[in-house]
Parts: C-alpha cells; structure tokens; sequence
C-alpha cells in the first residue's frame, strides 16, 4: 500500500516543482539573457526533466547486492 502513496504523492510534486522551475527562471532570466516563462512552458520543461530522469532514478534504486526492506 506504501507504493501507492508514493505514486499519489507524485502528482502534487509534479506541479509544485512546475512552479519553482518557473519562479527560478524569472529570477534568472535577466542574467541569463533569456525571456520567463509562463507556467505551460514549465510544465512541458519539467515533463521533458522527469521523464530523463526517472530512468536513472529507476535504475540507481534497483542496484544488484542492496537487501530490500520487504523482503
């Protein structure tokens, strides 16, 4: 039931790190030379970010020789 959750839990993340990936570039769009982005082209940025990561994320979990908790 706990993978469950951690699924869940996903989702709200999801957009909640939309946000901070375009409160940051705001910030840094002065700087960096480059216009902010609206929340929509966050969320395509974030998507394109997490499914490259996760991946690895799914790979690094799954190491061979670590004893899993549930078994």
């Amino acid at each position: 039931m706990g993978d469950f959750f951690k699924v869940v839990s996903a989702g709200p993340m999801f957009f909640v790190s939309t946000w901070v990936l375009m409160v940051f570039i705001g910030i840094a769009s002065k700087n960096l030379g480059i216009h902010p982005i609206g929340y929509g082209t966050s969320m395509v940025v974030t998507i394109g970010l997490w499914l490259a990561v996760a991946p690895a994320i799914g790979a690094v979990s799954r190491v061979p020789g670590r004893r899993s908790r549930h078994g």
